[in-house]
């Protein structure tokens, strides 16, 4: 059995005419060869099998040719290009980065860039990943590169750019390479099937440049695989099978089904393709896919956007002329949507299941918001402020706009005892609500804005005034609790003293648990400032909050005064700080003396008969 040899080694383009899709590196390589303007560092990038490695071989070959051709190609015949296709020639060092990253690695390069080529007029340097080597080897590598012996040429090739230091970007000639488009590489796939007696369609070759994603030495890769499979005739749904693709006619009849509305036709047919053993997510990718293709169809300018074969190409089109862009530009944001959150979903299938249904029914959805249907009528009773009746109202329902709302603001509705006075007039209401009044007594809806105001109290009978809040009082304990929905018993013959004031004050007090909010409440000073008054002076801002904060002291003063719009003021005295600042006087040991004998006379004579002295005595 002879040796076996890759179709990426086989057919490596030995000249520059030969390489695909990198035209302008090899026009700008030849250019510069013609007129003797060749630079000493080189740095291609890249995609994945673009050709990189490949260009710096054939430039290597072409430099140390003995007799190039009048196009400034090697001749493959001279002693020079004899040696390189046989992987013998001494001028030309390749070094794999990934693997000789180290600053020892790069210093041997060094060593050899003194020594002069032995044969031909150039020594090169191929280092191919060059951004795998480390920062110290850049570093070491930098005064080589960019004053070099005249016969010394280096080529670095990369497939990221970015990871490269910018020093050594600045000493190299940078040629960017593109990722090889579909139809170049199915020409040179094309090509190669000549060359091999192999049978292949077209579409099967699509399907192939498609897979390899640019990188035509994948492309190849994939082609010796189908060659296992299938031998001499490569055809569409081998490669499908063999590829884990799915194939066209799914998508084309999904869209169909989508369509006509047809959702049972929708569901069976992902049905079989998850019975295949292809993931949901493989799917709404594809689909989406499909509806971007059928959206380059509907322009003719477009056209060259999908890169298919002709045939499919036709269907794409007689498919978008049935698809409308309002269900395709739907469809494709559904499955952005659907693509975005699979991951997060727990039930996958029927993530893309619901998704897939959605788009089902985009026509029935635009027809709908263009023509709505008409909205019933609901009915609903409101009570009657005045007179207790009962009126229904009748309102439309009217699309809701999205606006900012506020939290809901509950006003309590209460029977109201006094004389009515006229009733203000009614406010208009809008085009879609009607009242229709079931009793003739005349209804007032209830609103947030205002109520009438009383100016009189009516008398109850246990002789107690009972009187309404406006909000033009001012703020009295009675207005603070809002816990207390009843109206509050009032007392005339009551009055605010300072005894009554100091006695309940005493008695919270009392009742309080917590050591710091009583020390607050003892500290605090309680007056009466006028007849519905109390003030309390606090010494700091903290005590001052730990008395707004006892939710049971309006109660309890409430209880124990009950004056009519009794307010309560809490100002702050700094003076009753007990915050002091204490300074700290140093005494010498004869002042301590001093002080002690001013203490205890005694001191003086127990010194006498001890015979002590202070110290500094």
């Amino acid at each position: 059995m002879g040796q076996f040899v890759v179709s990426a080694r086989k057919y490596r383009p030995q000249r520059f005419d030969e390489v695909v899709g990198q035209e302008h590196v090899s026009k700008t390589l030849k250019n510069a060869l013609q007129n003797d303007k060749l630079a000493h560092a080189f740095l291609f990038c890249g995609p994945r099998g673009v050709g990189k490695t490949t260009c710096a071989r054939i430039l290597a070959k072409v430099l140390n040719c003995e007799n190039r051709t009048d196009d400034f190609e090697a001749c493959d015949e001279c002693n020079s290009c004899t040696s390189f296709n046989g992987n013998a020639s001494f001028n030309i060092n390749e070094l794999d980065a990934a693997s000789n990253n180290s600053v020892e690695h790069i210093r041997g390069l060094i060593e050899q860039v003194r020594f002069q080529p032995q044969q031909g007029e150039y020594k090169i340097f191929i280092i191919d990943e060059v951004h795998m080597l480390s920062q110290q080897a850049f570093n070491a590598f930098l005064k080589t590169l960019e004053e070099p012996p005249p016969y010394a040429i280096f080529i670095l090739a990369t497939t990221e750019k970015h990871k490269i230091i910018p020093t050594i970007l600045s000493r190299c000639q940078i040629f960017d390479f593109k990722r090889i488009q579909i139809p170049r590489m199915v020409e040179h796939l094309q090509h190669i099937c000549k060359e091999e007696g192999i049978e292949a369609d077209k579409d099967a070759l699509h399907i192939i440049g498609q897979k390899a994603d640019g990188a035509l030495r994948d492309a190849l890769s994939i082609f010796d695989r189908m060659t296992s499979v299938a031998g001499k005739k490569i055809d569409y749904d081998s490669v499908i099978e063999n590829l884990n693709v799915l194939d066209y006619d799914y998508y084309f009849k999904v869209v169909d089904g989508m369509l006509t509305e047809d959702t049972a036709k929708v569901l069976l047919i992902f049905d079989e393709i998850f019975k295949k053993g292809f993931d949901p997510d493989i799917f709404i990718n594809g689909l989406a896919e499909h509806l971007r293709n059928l959206l380059v169809c509907k322009d003719a300018k477009t056209l060259d956007l999908l890169e298919t074969s002709d045939s499919l190409k036709k269907r794409y089109k007689e498919q978008a002329t049935l698809a409308p862009n309002s269900f395709i530009l739907t469809a494709l944001n559904i499955a952005a949507d659907c693509d975005i959150n699979y991951k997060m979903a727990r039930h996958k299938r029927l993530h893309v299941e619901m998704a897939v249904i959605k788009m089902t029914y985009i026509g029935r959805a635009i027809e709908l918001s263009k023509n709505p249907a008409p909205v019933a009528s609901s009915e609903k009773k409101t009570p009657d402020v005045r007179s207790n009746t009962v009126a229904t109202v009748k309102t439309t329902a009217t699309p809701v706009q999205p606006i900012a709302t506020s939290p809901p603001i509950s006003v309590p509705i209460e029977p109201v005892k006094t004389t009515v006075p006229e009733a203000p007039q009614a406010i208009a209401s809008s085009p879609n609500e009607e009242i229709d009044a079931v009793q003739s007594t005349p209804i007032v809806e209830p609103t947030i804005v205002s109520e009438p105001e009383p100016t009189e109290t009516t008398a109850t009978q246990n002789g107690v005034a009972n009187r309404k809040k406006t909000k033009h009082d001012m703020p009295s304990l009675s207005m603070l609790d809002d816990d207390d929905d009843e109206e509050e018993v009032v007392d005339s013959n009551i009055s605010l003293d300072a005894e009554l004031l100091t006695n309940t004050w005493a008695a919270y007090i009392a009742q309080i648990d917590s050591p710091s909010v009583k020390a607050a409440f003892t500290k605090a000073t309680v007056k009466v400032k006028d007849e519905v008054t109390i003030e309390v002076e606090v010494g700091s801002q903290m005590a001052k909050g730990m008395i707004q904060q006892e939710k049971d002291l309006i109660p309890f003063i409430r209880k124990r005064i009950p004056i009519s719009n009794l307010a309560m003021e809490i100002a702050i005295d700094t003076s009753k700080s007990t915050l002091l600042v204490k300074t700290k006087k140093v005494f010498s040991a004869k002042e301590k003396y001093e002080m002690m004998r001013e203490k205890n006379p005694m001191v003086h004579e127990l010194r006498l008969r001890l015979d002590l002295k202070p110290d500094n005595q």
